[in-house]
């Protein structure tokens, strides 16, 4: 009996290395098929998710199937946390960016770096050649975030910068005209004119369309002030833009030319991409958004920006030059 057990033993013994190898084979034949099952699953995996971010419901199938399994609610939360965390990623790049653009201010006029941090937040607006550099030194908050949300698409090509400002020799130009036509300071007028510059390309607006705005509505006099409550170089009314004033700390800073342009010029943008041309937004800034005719306002804001158009073209075209030098005609 004894005997008899042990070699039942014996044999179970040597059949469950035969079982186990058996095992290992099979694991391995079975391998490929498992792979190519996870890989079906991750791939439907992401079709559903795809399905539901996309949130198109068809009345049937599977765009349906993937609302079903996850609320909107939680798509929408999904896809608003994504694009925070891209925003915070292009925030970083522009930051990045911003460095960069603040050691060519550095250069451009012969600043240190730690004086052009102290100047304008949107760094863009610094690498700007000006005919009063000091104006870019100025600690006032920008707007850009704002005038960035409106798409270029938008914007009638008129009320684009066509770069006649970019000249030093233009920007002297209109200030010598302002100043004869206005009988301005000349300090004043080079520091209204800088800064109508440099804000114009914070806000991604043609400069010589600001220039034109503020001559016709307040004669480069930043302390004008309507019957309605338009106020500064730009005639913005006060009490009905409470909100854009108030990242300059409130309305009491309304008439400051730095900030006044600031926000007319974003307004005015904004009127332009929302009426469709310069002209239209030039009448919906006037206030004759309902009107039949605007009183004159838009032809005399177009003759004034193709006056001085054409004296910036005039004074690129009558230059002479001897032994390699421009000679003022």
């Amino acid at each position: 009996m004894s005997k008899c057990l042990s070699n039942n033993l014996n044999e179970m013994q040597g059949v469950q290395p035969n079982v186990l190898t058996a095992k290992e084979l099979l694991s391995h034949a079975m391998a490929p098929v498992y792979r190519v099952i996870n890989g079906l699953l991750v791939v439907t995996v992401f079709m559903v998710v795809g399905l539901w971010l996309s949130g198109n419901g068809t009345g049937a199938g599977a765009f349906d199937l993937a609302r079903i399994l996850v609320p909107d609610e939680a798509r929408h939360i999904v896809w608003s946390n994504g694009f925070g965390m891209l925003n915070q990623s292009s925030e970083a790049h522009e930051a990045a960016a911003q460095t960069a653009d603040n050691d060519i201010a550095a250069v451009i006029y012969n600043k240190s770096k730690v004086a052009n941090a102290a100047g304008f937040e949107s760094a863009k607006q610094q690498t700007v050649a000006l005919l009063m550099p000091s104006v870019a030194q100025l600690q006032v908050k920008s707007i850009s975030h704002l005038s960035d949300r409106i798409p270029t698409s938008k914007i009638d090509p008129q009320a684009l910068d066509s770069n006649l400002m970019g000249s030093i020799q233009n920007q002297r130009a209109v200030a010598d005209f302002y100043e004869k036509k206005y009988n301005l300071d000349r300090a004043k007028i080079e520091e209204y004119v800088s800064k109508t510059i440099l804000i114009a390309k914070e806000v991604n607006i043609d400069p010589v369309l600001l220039l034109a705005v503020i001559a016709v509505e307040s004669n480069f006099n930043p302390n004008t002030k309507s019957h309605a409550g338009a106020e500064g170089l730009m005639q913005v009314m006060t009490s009905v833009h409470k909100d854009k004033y108030a990242i300059f700390g409130g309305t009491t800073e309304a008439t400051k030319p730095e900030v006044n342009i600031r926000v007319g010029a974003y307004i005015l943008k904004y009127l332009i991409a929302t009426a469709g041309s310069l002209r239209n937004g030039l009448k919906y800034y006037v206030g004759a958004a309902n009107a039949d005719d605007d009183g004159g306002y838009s032809d005399k804001v177009m003759a004034e920006r193709n006056r001085l158009i054409g004296l910036c073209q005039n004074r690129s075209t009558n230059r002479l030059t001897l032994n390699g030098k421009d000679i003022r005609s």
